[in-house]
């Protein structure tokens, strides 16, 4: 059984201090870390220095939210997969539903990008989902097939190991609509299936994952943990979401 992993993407919350006071706190709230849940947090890129140097020796890991595919360039605003490695990133959130939808990333640009955090030996955490009108349109399994196949295009089956997905079922983000637990399992499903090798690849549920539902959607069969938004944000808060996560669920 793959260990679950769960990380909480902070998005563009949290100062310097704000960074160092949640981490102290998180930790103190999370003394023992549950058996077979692996976590980490994505703080703004301001606030990764100050977390790597709160997080160290805890087991909770550092990942960016993002990264440019190039070494070095005449990027202006980008970092590069190096810079993120040196601070003691091990992970980086690629291809975000914030980041397609609101900035027009492309799945060619995804696909770089994972290519780079392999080669920088950084674990890309590959998000994929389907809006509204494909969900409707009964164009979900296709889109999010669609999706992986092109942002894994090129990557080496040894390599597939070194990689996470993440589902986001964009068209359940603030459209009152929920993606219940079996809905979720059975898109992950065909995530799984459309890459041959993703058998053993976690493949994690990021659709307004909170306290109250995270168990139900951990214990699924085809999901490995979660991508957590606004829910990471507060210490207590994030730990107890933790916790709930590691205990049985049921169904929501």
């Amino acid at each position: 059984m793959m260990r679950r992993l769960i990380v909480g993407n902070w998005k563009m919350h949290k100062t310097v201090a704000q960074t160092a006071a949640f981490v102290d706190a998180f930790l103190e709230e999370l003394l023992t870390l549950p058996d077979g849940i692996d976590l980490a947090i994505a703080p703004p890129f301001t606030a990764l220095t100050i977390a790597g140097e709160r997080l160290r020796g805890s087991g909770v890991g550092l990942a960016a939210q993002n990264m440019h595919w190039e070494p070095s360039g005449a990027f202006t605003g980008e970092i590069a997969a190096a810079m993120l490695a040196e601070l003691g990133v091990t992970a980086v959130i690629l291809g975000h539903s914030e980041r397609r939808h609101l900035f027009g990333e492309s799945d060619d640009a995804v696909n770089k990008k994972v290519h780079a955090a392999l080669a920088n030996g950084l674990t890309p955490i590959v998000c994929v989902g389907e809006t509204l009108e494909e969900r409707d349109a009964g164009n979900a399994d296709a889109r999010v097939g669609a999706q992986t196949r092109a942002a894994l295009a090129g990557v080496q089956t040894r390599d597939l190991t070194k990689v996470v997905l993440a589902y986001e079922p964009v068209w359940a983000i603030g459209t009152g609509r929920n993606c219940g637990v079996d809905q979720a399992d059975a898109t992950m499903g065909a995530i799984r299936s459309s890459v041959a090798g993703l058998e053993t690849v976690r493949i994690l549920y990021g659709g307004s994952v909170k306290v109250e539902n995270v168990a139900s959607y951990a214990h699924a069969p085809n999901v490995n943990g979660a991508l957590v938004g606004g829910a990471s944000l507060d210490p207590a808060g994030f730990a107890a979401l933790i916790r709930a996560a590691d205990s049985q669920g049921t169904k929501a």
